[in-house]
């Protein structure tokens, strides 16, 4: 009906259409809004079909979210009725130049855009930003005794603001920069230096307004890291130090001495970079922390700190992005295809720079039920970071059989002899785990999107959801919750059609931080291993990746000597662009002293000959014999003759104590069952 109101609307003489409204102000009687001093009704029009008609009905109003107000909106509300007029239109007809100005307090602010709207937009904003006298103007009304439904920032130097952020009509997109402060959406940083932003002073005058108090340092509402750092440090140079990445996710490096110190900021164009070594020298030198949107902080671990959280969190995911372009010729190889990138990172001491690359692996896909092993012959869950787990496993392998070869190589490995029994970490060895993405399930399913400025953390904390144990699909990506009721896998379930379930990533994070990274069979060994931070290079959500990681079962109970619930730092590094397109089949994986990488089809767990994976059961069982023929007088718990490997790994009495813990923990805080493979898998022996 709305349609033919506006055409019958029309036909009616000397009532201007209804959007314009607003100029017809002039001619009081006749406002199509029914505004005017006549509170007359229309007469009766001839020529309408014979229908009686007075005024078009109203459409009524569907309550949707108050929409921001864009510049015009606000500029029209302080001072109504301005005039924008047409400069000029220059450029070819399919990209055009429009100019607009508009007249204030005897200023005249000119603006351009591609359309006449958005050039009127521009030139709003200017004026806006000359006479409201705030670093935006929702401070503005504040301090005029308004409100604003969003905030929005009027104090970029940019002239190219996104479109988004002025469109009244839509609401604002939050932007994927990876580095927020005061941050406009398109990821350029907002300097508020150039127009003349009054002081904390002037600001504070205006006692009605709710305005922040000001902090001791320069605030960073408006200023960038550098800008920041260069007035309390003035003249200091950046170095260009290395570039990096692939085409979609470059990465750069500069560096900045300041007090005789040296500090390296990383990110997706070397502005970016330039800001974070900047604020990593503000965060050292003057404990400014810059970045407020809560859901973006570093957790802080509650373990041994050796490092600055941004200057490792950037260093760890430098390092890895690095060895995987070493990996595959600067990305160019096929097998650079990949959705997540994950690795872990050693360091053993307080400088990042003697880090060493441990693993490096891609995937994000599990073994379709029909292929799976009961030889230990197949790697069933093929994601990134678990491959990148028993990457780490490999390496743990080779520095016990190091410890045991010589006297000379004893002192290289990491390994050192444990009063308890067994071996336990040298001193200051620390692994950090890095993933270009938020782990599958807990982590991420609540949090798709970057994290924006007004994130204010979790709003719906308390939703039954959060938290639940969730088990990835056979042969998709994604995860759905477990059943209320404990799930019993069983083989020939499986092998018949039924759907193998396995736990998500966020899930078997969480239970590295409780049963360590080292796993049972080498629980026999090695005390508990446990990762010092978690690093992720996208989709960081502090709230959420806290709870999936370890504060979903903060209430456990009753856990060995030694096993405890691990709190690693958790950081995000560049925020790397998400990676489009399908994602690829295999799963490549690479340890510290492999040659190159391999390549595994995710499908059936092997490589593409068929061939056993360096990382499956069996390949690890057979390096836990030799050691355990070695070592067997100074287990940690004692096995006297190995056979079955499910049979071995109940045998790490303690391991299986804080397994069972960790299971009722998830029960009892309602989150569900863990699942577990089905048993025949791990019935087998060597002798095979």
């Amino acid at each position: 009906s709305s349609s033919t109101d506006v055409k019958e609307n029309r036909n009616v003489d000397n009532v201007p259409p209804k959007d314009g409204g607003g100029q017809g102000a002039g001619e009081g009687t006749q406002l199509s809004n029914g505004g005017g001093s006549s509170s007359r009704k229309r007469p009766l029009e001839e020529g309408n079909n014979g229908h009686s008609k007075f005024r078009p009905k109203k459409r009524k109003k569907t309550p949707g979210p108050v929409l921001p107000k864009n510049a015009l909106m606000q500029l029209n509300e302080i001072k109504p009725g301005l005039q924008y007029k047409l400069l000029s239109q220059t450029g070819p007809v399919h990209a055009p130049m429009f100019v607009m100005a508009v007249e204030v307090n005897g200023q005249v602010f000119e603006g351009s855009g591609p359309t006449k709207k958005k050039a009127k937009l521009h030139a709003a904003e200017k004026a806006l930003r000359s006479f409201v006298q705030f670093p935006n103007a929702s401070e503005a009304h504040l301090a005029m005794g308004r409100t604003l439904s969003i905030n929005t920032d009027f104090t970029s130097d940019q002239a190219d603001f996104p479109d988004t952020l002025f469109n009244g009509f839509e609401t604002p997109v939050p932007s994927d920069a990876s580095f927020y402060l005061g941050s406009n959406g398109d990821g350029s940083f907002s300097s508020s230096g150039d127009y003349g932003l009054p002081s904390a002073a002037v600001a504070s005058s205006l006692s009605q307004s709710p305005l922040p108090a000001p902090s001791p340092y320069p605030s960073a509402s408006g200023k960038n890291p550098v800008m920041i750092l260069n007035e309390l440090r003035p003249g200091l140079k950046y170095e260009f130090l290395s570039e990096s990445g692939e085409s979609h996710a470059k990465n750069f490096v500069m560096a900045v001495a300041v007090d005789g110190q040296t500090f390296e900021g990383s990110g997706r164009n070397k502005k970016l970079a330039k800001a974070r070594a900047a604020q990593s020298a503000l965060a050292s030198l003057f404990n400014m922390q810059l970045d407020q949107t809560p859901s973006r902080q570093p957790i802080p671990s509650e373990g041994l700190q050796l490092h600055l959280p941004q200057v490792l969190a950037d260093a760890v995911a430098r390092l890895v992005v690095d060895k995987f372009s070493d990996l595959t010729e600067n990305f160019t190889s096929p097998h650079a295809r990949r959705k997540v990138l994950a690795g872990i990172v050693m360091t053993t001491g307080t400088d990042v720079k003697d880090a060493l690359v441990v693993s490096v692996s891609t995937g994000t896909k599990c073994i379709n039920g029909e292929y799976m092993s009961d030889r230990g012959l197949a790697l069933n869950d093929c994601h990134a970071e678990i491959i990148s787990r028993r990457c780490l496993l490999k390496f743990l392998y080779t520095q016990l059989e190091l410890y045991l070869s010589n006297k000379e190589d004893q002192q290289k490995s990491i390994f050192i002899k444990s009063e308890r029994g067994g071996f336990k970490l040298k001193e200051n060895v620390q692994f950090h785990l890095y993933i270009s993405t938020s782990p599958c399930g807990d982590a991420r399913i609540f949090s798709p999107h970057e994290a924006a400025q007004e994130d204010q953390g979790d709003r719906h904390p308390n939703r039954k959801a959060r938290g639940q144990l969730r088990t990835k699909i056979e042969s998709g990506e994604g995860t759905i919750p477990v059943r209320s009721t404990t799930t019993i896998q069983t083989w020939d379930g499986v092998l018949q059609g039924e759907r193998l379930l396995t736990m998500s990533c966020s899930d078997k994070i969480a239970r590295w931080n409780v049963l360590g990274i080292q796993g049972a069979l080498l629980s026999l060994f090695v005390e508990p291993i446990y990762f010092s931070s978690i690093i992720l290079g996208s989709l960081y959500h502090g709230d959420h990746l806290s709870r999936a990681v370890y504060q979903r079962i903060a209430e456990i109970e009753d856990l060995p000597p030694l096993y405890t619930l691990n709190r690693p730092l958790l950081s995000i590094s560049n925020a790397e662009a998400r990676q489009p397109g399908k994602a690829p089949n295999f799963s490549v994986n690479w340890t510290v002293g492999d040659t190159g990488l391999e390549v595994i089809n995710a499908t059936t767990g092997k490589d593409e000959m068929g061939r056993a994976s360096r990382l499956c059961k069996h390949a690890f069982y057979s390096r836990w014999m030799r050691i355990h023929a070695k070592l067997s007088s100074s287990l940690r718990s004692k096995i006297l003759k190995p056979n079955l490997y499910h049979e071995t790994k109940q045998g790490a009495t303690e391991y299986q104590t804080a397994k069972k813990c960790l299971f009722k923990a998830f029960l009892k805080a309602g989150l569900g069952a863990w699942v577990e493979k089905p048993i025949e898998q791990d019935q087998f022996s060597l002798t095979v």
